[in-house]
């Protein structure tokens, strides 16, 4: 199944897309929320007997599919191995003196951060002028997972979903954490919708790509994880319990913006487009 949030005629709604049209299962008050209400209440799969009103997907809005996640998206450094060379060799990687870490470095992105496709990244709140794009697949959590092995973690994967880790790199420098230079208000588009795991299929078998402007700049199969989905499941609910509608973003391939000389970082009207075998294109313009 493929969900998704939306506005149509002016008023949130959700359901699923079935071709160029959408079954609204949700609308009106509380309908924003009605994806991650779902989800924490072990309801979206019975979305798929659910009745609902049609309308074509070329007639709405499209809005981040988990709009407002309950807490804070999990984000994953350093974790392809092209990448991780390109970014301890940029200058901005304060975590380690290591180009490729020993262990998952997790940070986080506030939940105020995301928006939807086509929604424009304000790149104009960095002041520092450093924006770079960083094409990722999410990870949503379906089932709590509290200290689960690697050979059980797909089991509380809910589905996928395309993110764009939008960082300012000057204030990721400058304040020798992450947290501040990604966390900017629309520095996390999400979407264009969240593809159930068992359509979505094998993540080995995805393919990212990152194009600005129609220039490909990020391209890298999933399987060139460093540390690998159920890896970081196993991990990270080690010492705590993952909740049913987290967010995990695995982290980005080379071809980010500081990997070139000098940096290419993203100007106003650029066109972000991130792209993800099976789970559809996430377009976004900066401003």
């Amino acid at each position: 199944m493929k969900y998704v949030t939306l506005e149509t005629e002016g008023k949130p709604a959700a359901g699923i897309l079935e071709g160029d049209e959408i079954r609204i299962c949700a609308e009106g008050e509380g309908a924003r929320d009605a994806v991650i209400d779902a989800i924490v209440a072990g309801e979206l799969a019975g979305w798929d007997t659910r009745e609902g009103r049609r309308v074509p997907l070329s007639a709405v809005r499209l809005l981040a599919p988990i709009p407002l996640p309950r807490g804070a998206i999990y984000c994953v450094g350093k974790n392809y191995h092209a990448h991780a060379d390109e970014f301890h060799s940029s200058g901005f990687d304060s975590s380690s003196k290591e180009a490729v870490p020993k262990h998952p470095v997790i940070f986080t992105k506030p939940p105020h951060s995301v928006v939807g496709p086509e929604t424009p990244v304000r790149g104009s709140l960095d002041p520092t002028g450093t924006v770079d794009y960083e094409g990722e697949l999410g990870v949503v959590i379906g089932k709590a997972a509290f200290q689960v092995d690697k050979a059980s973690a797909y089991d509380h994967v809910l589905g996928y979903v395309i993110i764009n880790d939008v960082t300012s790199r000057e204030l990721q420098r400058q304040h020798g954490q992450w947290t501040i230079g990604k966390g900017l208000d629309t520095f996390c588009p999400m979407g264009p919708w969240l593809v159930s795991a068992d359509e979505a299929g094998d993540p080995a078998r995805m393919e990212l790509r990152t194009e600005i402007n129609g220039e490909l700049r990020q391209k890298a199969s999933v399987s060139d994880l460093v540390f690998d989905i159920p890896t970081l499941i196993e991990t990270m609910s080690r010492t705590m319990t993952l909740h049913p509608g987290d967010i995990i973003a695995t982290g980005t391939a080379a071809g980010v913006g500081i990997g070139f000389t000098p940096p290419r970082y993203l100007q106003r009207g650029d066109v972000m487009r991130v792209s993800i075998t099976g789970l559809g294109a996430l377009e976004n313009t900066v401003e």
